[in-house]
């Protein structure tokens, strides 16, 4: 019931893990902001959920207009009343060791992976605030909770995602407002297709843990379950990628011994 006519706004909904919720939610009765920068994508995504015009808002959004986010959040509440739960998924993932990038590629992934999910987060707030009713939902990564080789940069930008939420849930417990964190771990999606590479330019390849991942609606499913329970912070993933993540935790010189190089 939680879910039961909740206005839910979804970034990268054109692809990925974002079209799989997208789906997924459109099996109950909810509706949908779908925002990503691809709207003949977004239209395609609208059509697959066989929700009425009325219940869903296709909503171009480039992540990198910071200026925009207010503008977008007024255009949802126009149409809709009200927001109640925005699902920060847009991103883009590396594959890059330290000393083969570029700087500016470290900018680029902070700016698409953090900073603008801050302005969208700020765009937001004051309207949940205002309702004394909201729910943010972060989709950031494994690779968040460990740092692994070719993802220095996008995993610091996950953490910093992470660090984040935490301190955004302490300061709005008293608005009645609520942060889930989902910390993804691999999902066979085309993350790895979209990666930058160290020089800026697309990856182009397919990883092979990527490849034999969670699907993605079987992922979006869980991510769901986990807005419904209103869980703080949830990992969903193989057994291998979540069992790194504790054993970070209990025993973090075998995680750092287990991702060593060989040099070749």
């Amino acid at each position: 019931m939680y879910l039961d006519q909740k206005v839910i706004w979804i970034t990268g909904a054109s692809s990925g893990i974002g079209e799989a919720l997208a789906l997924e939610l459109a099996k109950m009765p909810v509706k949908l902001v779908l925002s990503a920068r691809r709207k003949d994508e977004l239209d395609r995504v609208a059509a697959l959920t066989g929700l009425p015009p009325k219940d869903i808002l296709v909503l171009p959004l480039d992540m990198l207009d910071i200026s925009s986010m207010s503008q977008k959040v007024e255009e949802v509440i126009h149409h809709f009343g009200h927001i109640d739960i925005v699902i920060q998924n847009a991103g883009v993932s590396q594959r890059s060791m330290v000393k083969d990038t570029v700087f500016q590629v470290y900018r680029d992934l902070m700016e698409i992976n953090f900073f603008s999910v801050v302005a969208l987060t700020q765009a937001i707030l004051p309207h949940f605030t205002q309702r004394q009713s909201g729910h943010f939902v972060a989709i950031s990564s494994v690779a968040g909770k460990i740092g692994t080789p070719l993802r220095g940069g996008y995993g610091a930008t996950k953490h910093a995602v992470i660090a984040f939420f935490d301190s955004l849930r302490a300061e709005v417990f008293p608005d009645n407002l609520h942060v889930t964190v989902v910390c993804p771990g691999y999902i066979k999606t085309q993350i790895s297709f979209n990666a930058l590479s160290g020089d800026g330019s697309r990856h182009n390849q397919m990883d092979s843990n990527q490849a034999k991942g969670m699907l993605p609606d079987e992922c979006a499913r869980r991510i769901i379950q986990a807005i419904i329970a209103k869980k703080s912070e949830v990992y969903v993933g193989g057994w291998y990628e979540v069992l790194g993540v504790y054993l970070k935790r209990f025993f973090p010189n075998f995680v750092y011994r287990t991702l060593r190089l060989k040099k070749s």
